[in-house]
């Protein structure tokens, strides 16, 4: 990681991940044995215009902000930021699904099958 990177990582994270989230994204990276951490994003997409994309880092490029939360560095590109920031991860399991649950205060509207949002 650059030092500007590394600079990045002790600055408050705009995106927070609850403990159950950062639990499992640990567990998940200590599973496939590699990972820097959970790049965050969204794209272009859908009947409400944006959709969340999440990946796990194997190598930092040089555009990504990087922060931390709850010991889980979260990479964001510079153009997804402003949607993003305020916004907490969850990780939630009910009956026989789990999954990821964005609470993102930029939301202004979801779609009714809950794929895309709109801020």
């Amino acid at each position: 990681m650059t030092e500007q990177a590394e600079l990045s990582l002790s600055l408050n994270a705009p995106i927070r991940l609850t403990e159950a989230a950062a639990a499992h994204v640990l567990k998940f990276l200590a599973k496939r044995g590699k990972g820097l951490g959970l790049r965050l994003g969204v794209r272009t997409t859908g009947c409400s215009g944006m959709a969340y994309k999440l990946e796990y880092v194997d190598t930092f490029n040089g555009e990504d902000k990087v922060f931390t939360s709850q010991g889980v560095s979260l990479f964001v590109d510079p153009k997804s930021l402003p949607y993003l920031q305020g916004m907490e991860l969850d990780f939630a399991r009910e009956g026989l699904n789990e999954g990821f649950k964005f609470n993102n205060p930029n939301e202004k509207d979801r779609c009714g099958c809950g794929e895309s949002f709109r801020v």
